[in-house]
């Protein structure tokens, strides 16, 4: 891979045709939705035009399955869902794979942010299961967090035995969570997967477990390879899966360690730098990708 990423692509020569692109894969925060978190207007029209070609959109997130379920509401047909960082993929409500977390692994972690909120850390867990999402902290503060990316949640008294098969673990920190959360979870990047997943977000996974290995699994599935796939992130938990495409964009507002690792550049997510992209290389209509 390149240092840094080469410039957004121009269009295709007309003469060559679009670009054989069978598989688009894009994050959400930060790379589809602009800042305040909205669809852009295109997406529809241009997942129509997509399906109309045959082209798989998948979206790749940290996000609940159910949240991004309701999100695509009506347009999902087909559609892969690559939910909690890769450990749960879904298609048409039948689940593709997961990786589950051994249940001494999730009350570790439990106990771990319990231990770093008594010793005054402003963190909470958000224990991600199949079903639902369980919370133990109950401050309007934090569940307005935990709202944006889980709409399936409960607030549970010991969130490290919920009946439920669990398969991440979040930890919110209203802090820097690159500088604070993640380096007090050293102990467990041992062994398991502890990633950086937004400004105040840590993951916690199996080791095993990451959007890349979710991609390459269902490029396998579907014999989609990496030369026809497309794929957008801006932040260190879209690192794999940049690996896994050979169209691999970099948002201009992406973490400096996903710029150096992507080949290409998009406009910023502000910008409706994906849907400009996927416009451009597959040269959709004039009305579609802004």
């Amino acid at each position: 891979m390149p240092s840094t990423p080469s410039p957004l692509l121009t269009a295709p020569d007309p003469s060559a045709g679009p670009a054989d692109i069978r598989l688009v894969v894009t994050d959400m925060d930060g790379t589809l939705l602009d800042d305040a978190k909205r669809i852009p207007a295109g997406l529809w029209p241009t997942l129509a035009e997509l399906r109309r070609r045959d082209v798989l959109f998948s979206p790749a997130s940290g996000r609940q399955y159910a949240t991004l379920a309701e999100q695509f509401a009506g347009n999902d047909e087909g559609m892969v869902f690559i939910a909690e960082n890769g450990t749960y993929v879904v298609r048409d409500g039948v689940e593709l794979s997961s990786d589950p977390l051994a249940p001494s692994v999730v009350a570790r972690l439990v106990e771990a942010v319990r231990e770093l909120t008594a010793r005054g850390a402003d963190v909470g867990a958000v224990v991600c299961g199949k079903r639902s999402a369980y919370v133990e902290r109950t401050d309007e503060a934090f569940l307005a967090e935990v709202r944006r990316y889980y709409v399936r949640h409960r607030t549970v008294t010991d969130a490290s035995a919920v009946d439920d098969d669990v398969v991440k673990v979040a930890l919110f920190d209203f802090g820097p969570a690159e500088r604070t959360t993640a380096p007090a979870l050293a102990s467990f990047a041992r062994t398991h997967q502890v990633v950086v997943s937004g400004e105040h977000w840590v993951d916690v996974m199996n080791p095993t477990a990451n959007k890349g290995a979710a991609l390459r699994r269902l490029q396998r599935d579907l014999g989609i390879t990496p030369a026809q796939t497309l794929v957008f992130g801006d932040y260190l938990n879209d690192l794999e899966m940049l690996d896994a495409a050979e169209w691999s964009f970099a948002m201009a507002n992406a973490h400096p360690e996903v710029l150096g690792r992507a080949r290409h550049l998009a406009p910023s997510n502000n910008d409706n730098g994906v849907l400009r992209t996927v416009a451009r290389l597959l040269h959709l209509p004039s009305h579609l990708g802004g």
